[in-house]
């Protein structure tokens, strides 16, 4: 596997582990779309994931 170059080290350094590889956050480890966060950042919400626990709202303006 080649080295990372200095410049892209800098660049990727939030996603950089202690091992110099890029880590991606447990849960956009799975995901299919493009934004990727850090596995350092905590994150609080995702509009794109939903959990497998996930659940629809109901409509209630029809009286259902």
């Amino acid at each position: 596997m080649p080295r990372m170059s200095n410049k892209r080290r800098i660049e990727w350094s939030f996603f950089l582990n202690h091992r110099n590889r890029i880590t991606y956050n447990d849960l956009c480890r799975g995901c299919t779309h493009d934004c990727k966060q850090s596995f350092r950042a905590v994150i609080i919400l995702c509009h794109r994931y939903y959990s497998k626990r996930w659940k629809p709202k109901e409509d209630t303006a029809y009286g259902r």
